[in-house]
């Protein structure tokens, strides 16, 4: 008699390994992992084939907070936050027409690094910053204008990451650091 023989498991989605390489990008934004360290599991993650060698190179980082996402959307017309307003982990601002401000200068940051990610396809959007954030926008697709966002020359460290992603159309992204 033979035994009986085991499915293969499931194979891994791109989803999957796409949220596993966010989620070590996160945890080493926050400091909980090396650069070292990140390095080590996103190549673990990479080659990964199963769900079980995925949830290794994962293992240790801090839970998820699933309650940090906030979506801010308008069909048309301006979405404007400026003043004393808390910043999520993830913001996500999605607009088909019409202008978007986020005044990020006096802003509540409850976490070390923000993920800002950009949905708009008409009309453009400003970004002010504190002085001493950094911001990365390498991962920001624009169609018809770049981004424009010069460092300051003299950065200051301590403050906020800020990460803006997503995808721009017809209009142009305009970074700022705040005076003071």
């Amino acid at each position: 008699m033979t035994p009986p023989q085991e499915d293969p498991p499931p194979p891994i989605r791109e989803d999957d390994r796409d949220t596993a390489v966010r989620r070590l990008q996160e945890a080493y934004a926050e400091g909980h992992i090396s650069h070292g360290e990140m390095d080590e599991r996103l190549d673990q993650a990479l080659v990964a084939k199963t769900h079980g060698e995925l949830v290794r190179a994962l293992t240790s980082l801090p839970a998820e907070n699933a309650g940090t996402t906030s979506t801010i959307a308008a069909a048309s017309g301006r979405i404007k936050r400026r003043g004393a307003w808390r910043v999520p982990r993830f913001l996500k601002v999605e607009s088909a027409f019409g202008k978007v401000y986020l005044d990020l200068s006096q802003a509540d940051f409850e976490h070390p690094a923000v993920d800002i990610e950009l949905r708009l396809e008409y009309g453009r959007a400003k970004i002010t910053v504190p002085r001493d954030a950094v911001v990365d926008i390498g991962d920001l697709e624009t169609v018809w204008k770049d981004a424009r966002y010069e460092p300051p020359r003299h950065p200051r460290p301590g403050g906020p990451r800020i990460r803006i992603t997503g995808a721009m159309g017809f209009g142009r992204l305009k970074i700022r650091h705040a005076r003071r």
